[in-house]
């Protein structure tokens, strides 16, 4: 699975970062997605995604 980040939308709350710090990290705050970072492995980017307060979480 791919994961986006919605720059626009992202409001930096952080709380995606919190659930998943392997996938999405904070910069310039903002969530970003860390390079390299796999959702398949992750296992908690469906939550990330379900807990953003702006949806700005798109998995793809």
């Amino acid at each position: 699975m791919a994961v986006k980040v919605d720059q626009e939308a992202c409001i930096g709350c952080g709380v995606c970062a919190d659930i998943c710090p392997q996938v999405f990290e904070m910069k310039d705050d903002k969530a970003v997605v860390v390079e390299g970072a796999n959702c398949d492995d992750a296992g908690c980017c469906q939550e990330a995604a379900d807990s953003c307060p702006t949806e700005a979480i798109a998995i793809e």
